[in-house]
């Protein structure tokens, strides 16, 4: 059975009663889609990788001939028949992507999961660029439930360059309900509901820590340098970086010590190798689809110019190395050497040796092993990048008509990371209305970095650290710990949108609210 989605019902619908309304008008018994010539059809299964000789079961996001994800031609609609045979429930966020607000992919009262043998379609106009799709729903994310989604402008048809899409991944081979709870997360509270993440109902958030976790009053800034010894702690298996210092403070770069990191499912045992033309152009679709694990993309002896950030153009940045955290995309146009050769594209683990990459090799060029861990350890990502970033096509200019401040809050023990002191589930929706300016400022209170994410929009950077700057649009923002950043977005999607840390591992102990219209229930 296939259940339809339509834009001009969604909306119509919504016109007429309000995005609560919506669900009821598509009962599962009774709608079954009539074929669409053009649609794509994209299955949820299981597979099984191979990660450095050792068979994995995981998952994936695939058309009939094994294609993942998809690429969309310049005016074709996003018209997908999504088949859910994981032998779970399951749902695909579209990140990036600005659809009616039930056909986003996350779970709620309006949004229901796909059961397993189930099929949904999706139909809507693409946002054009680099994105991605991934489950919003348990930790499915982690086993790999994701895949790129690109959707090319007719600029991109004009260009003469060689596409090059790169999905980074971190990859464990423990089950990663044991990789939280040995984190210190709570118990019991990885049920699949809710937003896919957290059943609330069972988490007693006035109770816990005797009041001890209020995190919206810590002052983590004022903490004596032993107050927090994460040093010291014994959390397991899971590993954190915690060698790099801000004011005398430890500060969290890693929070799991992963098996392995992947680019397009391989490691740099067996990394995939591309063939390019001596002096030909090449545009690299870079994104971070990893859950828990920032990157520097570097790119060894080549220059490049990032072009674009998560799907949306900007004035060109010349550099070798870019940062990258969780969520994020990177566009990066390159020409290779006319004397051709073999060129390692790596993704270098935050705070750590490990890497992973492809290689870009031209016809007859000898291809040389790299290693998996580099001979230095990496730095802490700042926002040295961001701050060089220019929107081709910012935001009109006009003042906030509403403004809002959010700490990112949280420790690493216990493992419960928040918003404003508060997990999801007793969390404060910021309630918007359609038409309005606003600008939210978060302001990092904790010892990690958090990449932070609004679903249904795309925002602009415009002030860093409480310094003005005409900044990248984008959806996915890094705060790194003790910094603010500050974000401007246009509330023209009704609906109920999670805004959220997109560090999968953040996430699902609390760290999401909601960016909610007015009207809707």
């Amino acid at each position: 059975m296939t259940l339809a989605l339509s834009r001009r019902r969604l909306l119509s619908t919504a016109v007429a009663g309000g995005c609560a309304a919506l669900l009821p008008a598509f009962p599962r018994s009774v709608l079954a889609a009539s074929p669409v010539a053009d649609a794509v059809r994209l299955t949820v299964d299981r597979r099984t990788l191979d990660v450095n000789g050792q068979a994995a079961s995981v998952f994936g996001i695939r058309q009939p001939d094994g294609t993942p994800g998809l690429t969309l031609d310049p005016g074709r609609r996003f018209v997908v028949d999504l088949t859910n045979r994981a032998g779970e429930d399951a749902v695909i966020h579209w990140h990036g992507q600005t659809p009616p607000y039930v056909q986003d992919g996350v779970i709620d009262n309006n949004r229901p999961a796909i059961r397993t043998g189930e099929s949904v379609r999706y139909d809507f106009a693409p946002r054009t660029g680099t994105h991605w799709m991934h489950s919003h729903h348990g930790m499915q994310e982690q086993l790999l439930m994701a895949a790129p989604l690109v959707v090319r402008s007719a600029g991109d048809l004009r260009a003469d360059e060689q596409e090059v899409t790169i999905l980074l991944h971190d990859f464990t081979f423990r089950d990663p309900a044991e990789l939280l709870a040995s984190l210190g997360a709570p118990t019991g509270g990885m049920a699949h509901g809710g937003h896919g993440q957290m059943d609330h109902g069972q988490m007693d958030h006035g109770s816990m820590g005797n009041g001890a976790m209020n995190h919206g009053a810590m002052n983590h800034g004022s903490m004596a340098g032993g107050a927090m010894n994460h040093g010291s702690m014994d959390h397991g298996q899971a590993g954190h970086g915690m060698s790099a210092m801000s004011g005398g403070m430890a500060m969290d770069l890693n929070d799991v010590e992963y098996d392995a990191y992947l680019a397009n499912d391989r490691t740099l045992a067996d990394p995939e190798v591309v063939r390019v033309e001596r002096g030909g152009r090449v545009r690299l679709r870079i994104i971070n689809g990893a859950t828990s694990t920032a990157f520097h993309l570097d790119l060894g002896r080549l220059t490049g110019q990032v072009i674009a950030v998560d799907g949306n153009p900007v004035q060109l940045v010349a550099g070798s190395r870019f940062a990258m955290s969780m969520g994020q995309r990177l566009d990066i146009r390159l020409t290779v050497p006319a004397e051709g050769g073999a060129f390692p594209i790596l993704a270098l683990r935050e705070g750590a040796v490990q890497r992973t990459g492809i290689i870009l090799a031209t016809p007859g060029a000898a291809v040389e092993k790299v290693a998996a861990a580099g001979k230095t350890q990496t730095d802490p990502l700042d926002l040295s990048l961001e701050k060089q970033l220019v929107a081709v096509t910012p935001l009109a200019a006009r003042a906030a008509d509403l403004t809002r401040r959010m700490q990112l809050t949280g420790s690493m023990a216990p493992y419960v990371w928040s918003l404003d002191g508060l997990t999801f589930g007793a969390h404060r929706p910021l309630t918007v209305r359609q038409g309005q300016r606003v600008e939210l400022t978060f302001e990092n209170a904790s010892m990690m970095a958090h990449p932070m994410h609004l679903h249904g929009h795309h925002f602009q950077v415009v002030a860093i650290d409480g310094r003005p700057v005409a900044g990248a649009v984008r959806d996915t923002v890094l705060v790194p710990m003790m910094a603010s950043v500050t974000v401007a977005f246009d509330a023209d999607n009704p609906g109920r949108w999670p805004l959220h840390c997109h560090n999968l591992l953040h996430m699902a102990t609390g760290m999401m609210t909601e960016v909610v219209y007015e009207g809707v229930g």
